[in-house]
């Protein structure tokens, strides 16, 4: 099964391109959806405003999706006006998508991850349980942590904590290559000046 992590972003944009994000992701969910095409969402960064973001972080696996991909991928022209400025003139929005294939990417080891367990805790510092079911797992290679405790069986929370301490390094790494396409159109001044690669007429309510 091939797999591949697209990201949408607001670049440096207003409240505005930050709303296309959110618009944007619900298109393409909808679309992968209609097409068969297995897509989750890894994380959503959220803006300012409720029902903005800042960016999205999804992966798309299965086999064809490849034309679903490189419809996205480079710049999205949302023409709409402001729902947040009533007299703003602006009514051109951009956002960027970009995709990454699974080779640009470390290889995930659970080697990599120390696991750890302790007691779930409650609100107002009770505890749920007193046997240690939650547990907590850390990326050595990045540091970066999870702490699973949905579950009432330790196992589960196991397999939750891997689960999502993956898609965290994912998204990491996912960030770093972004840096590397800085130059390219990160900068919202240059993505105005792109060529988009998909035009929307719609609202933004």
């Amino acid at each position: 099964m091939e797999k591949m992590v697209i990201q949408i972003t607001s670049g440096k944009g207003p409240a505005e391109c930050c709303r296309v994000v959110a618009c944007v992701q619900s298109l393409m969910l909808k679309q992968a959806r209609q097409q068969g095409i297995e897509i989750e969402i890894l994380e959503n960064k959220p803006g300012d405003i409720n029902g903005t973001q800042l960016s999205s972080t999804m992966m798309v696996s299965g086999q064809n999706f490849d034309a679903f991909v490189r419809e996205w991928v480079g710049t999205v022209l949302w023409i709409a006006q402001s729902p947040y400025r009533k007299f703003h003139k602006r009514k051109n929005w951009f956002v960027g998508v970009a995709a990454f294939d699974m080779t640009e990417f470390a290889a995930w080891n659970i080697k990599d991850v120390k696991l750890e367990t302790c007691r779930a805790s409650g609100p107002g510092g009770q505890n749920v349980n007193k046997v240690e079911t939650a547990v907590r797992g850390t990326h050595l290679p990045t540091g970066l942590q999870v702490l699973a405790m949905d579950s009432r069986s330790q196992l589960e929370n196991k397999k939750l904590c891997l689960a999502r301490l993956e898609a965290k390094v994912m998204v990491a790494q996912t960030e770093q290559l972004m840096a590397r396409q800085q130059t390219q159109w990160m900068q919202h001044n240059l993505l105005e000046r792109g060529n988009p690669v998909k035009i929307i007429k719609a609202g933004l309510g």
